[in-house]
């Protein structure tokens, strides 16, 4: 998947982390101001505020914001992502946090947890540039046959039904 000279970047920060997102942003506004901006909501609206650039906010990271990055990512909507999370304070939705981070993974998007991390990230020539971001081929994966999935779905009665039936579901994942 090539990646254009404008990339598409997602923002979140925990509440601990906010103001070193926000300080970090700040410094790198003019390479900031070259790209599009996604952003869970608490976070976007103070990155609006302070760079006086446009960010589309979603919801908060807890009201689902973080799943909403995550299916971003997923739909190739997100080039990368820079996430400071706060790894000495439990949130209400970890599991939110470790889905993000794992599906940025899974669909090879880079990702920057902390503020080196997103200086090495964005004063990369990539940054600049287009690039061709390998996109792992997971065919093999949907078309699994799953055990028990055929009499899960309907059992054939003779008529083919709950073949056609199966299949379907099968095309359907």
């Amino acid at each position: 998947m090539e990646l254009k000279a404008r990339k598409r970047i997602g923002l979140v920060a925990h509440d601990n982390k906010k103001l070193d997102l926000i300080e970090w942003a700040r410094f790198n506004r003019g390479m900031l101001a070259q790209h599009d901006l996604v952003a869970t909501g608490t976070t976007g609206t103070m990155l609006q505020r302070e760079l006086e650039l446009p960010v589309t906010c979603l919801q908060s990271g807890p009201l689902g914001g973080d799943l909403q990055v995550g299916a971003m990512v997923a739909d190739g909507s997100i080039d990368f992502l820079v996430f400071f999370w706060d790894p000495l304070e439990p949130q209400p939705h970890d599991t939110d946090v470790k889905s993000l981070l794992r599906i940025a993974v899974v669909w090879n998007i880079p990702v920057a947890c902390d503020r080196a991390s997103a200086d090495f990230m964005i004063s990369s020539p990539l940054m600049t540039s287009s690039y061709e971001r390998t996109v792992p081929d997971y065919t093999a994966h949907n078309d699994r046959e799953i055990p028990g999935s055929e009499e899960t779905v309907g059992a054939d009665d003779g008529d083919g039904a709950g073949l056609e039936l199966a299949r379907a579901a099968r095309l359907a994942r």
